[in-house]
């Protein structure tokens, strides 16, 4: 069984967010697919599947797995297979894949720049505005992340935000990013705001931090969370209709990625969320052995 390592968010390996992306996965359980990541110790992994439409064109099923569990949506595996398909099936510089996700199915364009690399814009659609956390308690969500109240961003609130992965955004006053950590798992307390994720961002510097919920692994680049971040952004009028900008994440884990995202729509009306990035290929595998 084949698989390209392709590193995301960069334009050079070795930086960015590495992942496994396997283009075939050829009958393997949800169990085989989650011990196989496990095993490559990507962030993520991602496992590809053909299918054919009604309208009788091709489009992937895909199904991502981080190193807890399988995901229903995923920005980095996406814009990564997608580099993947267009490397094995593409015949031009430009193209354009479907990929079908547990939580949506997603149009991603891609673009071939020169040997093993590529770029790609992924259109996450619609975004959902979730809540905001009662103000009382914003102390305690800083208190989260090792934080106190007078860090948060004065003039914009903590919200949860969907593209297909529930985040809880959470802004903040430039310069705290660098003491911003998890100590103890907030799974519950996410879960308590209807969020699955957080995310920490600084709006002023256009640059953001992720971990999993437990805090001992953090992110380089967070396809998902950027999404949720570009609607919030839009929301807030802190960028404008369409316009990209670019995010950076992953200046603590030493891996540095950079995400353009942009959004379209009005105040809670955002009918497109756009993140996008260069990928750059890393080498290919086979594996001799599957989990049994």
């Amino acid at each position: 069984m084949r698989y390209h390592h392709v590193d995301v968010f960069t334009g050079r390996p070795y930086n960015g967010n590495s992942l496994a992306v396997f283009q075939d996965r050829a009958g393997l359980t949800g169990d085989q697919m989650q011990r196989i990541t496990r095993e490559l110790r990507h962030f993520e992994s991602v496992f590809l599947a053909r299918e054919e439409t009604e309208e009788g064109g091709p489009r992937w099923q895909a199904r991502v797995f981080d190193l807890a569990e399988e995901l229903d949506f995923a920005g980095h595996p996406v814009i990564g297979a997608a580099c993947v398909l267009h490397a094995l099936h593409g015949a031009g510089a430009h193209g354009t894949w479907t990929l079908r996700l547990r939580a949506r199915t997603v149009t991603v364009a891609t673009e071939r720049r020169g040997p093993g690399r590529y770029a790609s814009v992924l259109d996450q659609g619609r975004a959902a505005f979730l809540g905001r956390p009662d103000t009382a308690a914003v102390g305690d969500l800083a208190a989260w992340f090792g934080l106190d109240a007078d860090d948060l961003d004065p003039d914009l609130p903590p919200e949860v935000v969907s593209t297909g992965l529930r985040y809880l955004v959470l802004p903040v006053r430039p310069g705290v990013l660098a003491r911003a950590r998890i100590t103890s798992d907030i799974t519950g307390r996410l879960a308590a705001l209807g969020a699955q994720f957080a995310y920490v961002l600084d709006v002023a510097g256009l640059e953001a931090r992720h971990w999993n919920n437990d805090g001992l692994t953090e992110d380089v680049a967070t396809g998902s969370g950027a999404g949720c971040a570009a609607a919030y952004l839009r929301r807030h009028g802190r960028i404008g209709d369409g316009t990209t900008v670019t995010l950076r994440q992953g200046r603590f884990t030493g891996r540095a990625g950079e995400m353009t995202i942009g959004a379209h729509g009005h105040g809670e009306d955002i009918p497109s969320v756009r993140v996008g990035g260069e990928v750059a290929f890393v080498g290919e595998g086979r594996l001799d052995a599957l989990p049994r």
